[in-house]
């Protein structure tokens, strides 16, 4: 029998897609894993145009919010990444994490599916400023709402980048279960290109056709405005990305990146362009059968926000170790 999985906050499926396993990212296979999507949720369509382009499972477009507990469909597992804009400015009333923010409800509606339904596991992911946020008081507080509603809970920080992906991606994985054994079982996996020798290069996902294509590419003006300014000097020396190291972290702005921001870039001579849709899919583990939107900006927001499936395939694995034994 299969692992029933609920998918939260869904996006374009990297999450998912790890899971269920059965793709090939450069050249390796990752097996199709003993897990099943009953029910994937998420409410913005642009992302859910690419989810529904690459899954048999049609996902919902709606508000979790909206969701009245008993219609979310039974399941072993609950997943999903949950927003975290609304734990960094809650100085002022930490002990409510945000509640009064219509995203800050997001994670306490997370626990009342958990309380309602008793899922044996889930797992959520976030970014690595969650662990800081308000001195740590909004991380202590969120794993003290998983604890209260009943799971055993236990979290480490990954970097996609030591599990033979070309992105230094760090994500803070938190994953909780009913039962203390299986909490006591679980264990995160090991990393796999540990060493510097080992990682995957951002060469090895760059398209040299997309060298070509100029809609890719910054304009002169552009360039001569940011050479006006204090962020030129940093251009080569973190935006501007090593192509033999792996890829500082892609996010969902390269639907608006500028040379003024904080985003990748490549350096093409004496000019700078940003990934095509194609090349940020790569960076983020997906195999290039994946299906993208026929607009860009959908591409990178969705692609930007997703969690690598290759990361996720690894701990797959370490969880279904432990599901698979009742």
């Amino acid at each position: 029998m299969k692992i029933r999985v609920l998918s939260l906050f869904s996006g374009c499926g990297g999450m998912d897609l790890g899971l269920l396993g059965g793709f090939k990212f450069l050249g390796k296979n990752f097996k199709k894993n003993n897990f099943e999507i009953v029910q994937a949720i998420d409410n913005d369509h642009r992302v859910l145009h690419l989810y529904n382009k690459n899954f048999k499972k049609v996902a919902e477009l709606k508000n979790i919010i909206e969701k009245p507990s008993n219609e979310f469909k039974p399941h072993d597992l609950l997943i999903g990444g949950f927003p975290c804009q609304s734990f960094s400015v809650v100085a002022q009333n930490p002990k409510r994490l945000g509640f009064k923010d219509e995203k800050g409800k997001l994670f306490f509606e997370i626990c009342r599916i958990l309380r309602f339904a008793k899922p044996r596991c889930f797992l959520v992911e976030n970014v690595k400023g969650l662990l800081s946020a308000n001195n740590g008081q909004a991380f202590d507080l969120i794993i003290q709402e998983f604890q209260s509603s009943g799971y055993f809970v236990k979290y480490k920080l990954l970097n996609s980048s030591e599990f033979g992906i070309p992105q230094k991606r760090e994500r803070i994985f938190i994953i909780g279960f009913l039962e203390k054994k299986d909490f006591e079982d679980f264990e995160f996996p090991n990393p796999t290109t540990l060493s510097k020798d080992s990682k995957i290069p951002l060469r090895d996902v760059i398209d040299k056709e997309e060298n070509a294509n100029e809609k890719l590419f910054f304009s002169a003006k552009a360039l001569e405005g940011l050479k006006k300014t204090k962020h030129f000097k940093s251009m080569n020396k973190g935006r501007a990305q090593d192509i033999n190291l792996p890829c500082n972290t892609v996010g969902s702005h390269l639907a608006k990146v500028s040379l003024n921001s904080t985003d990748p870039v490549l350096a093409i001579g004496d000019r700078y362009r940003m990934f095509s849709p194609r090349e940020v899919a790569r960076i983020q583990s997906f195999p290039e059968d994946f299906k993208l939107a026929s607009l860009r900006q959908w591409n990178y927001i969705a692609l930007g926000n997703a969690v690598p499936p290759v990361m996720m395939w690894y701990i797959a694995i370490q969880i279904q170790k432990v599901l698979a034994k009742k």
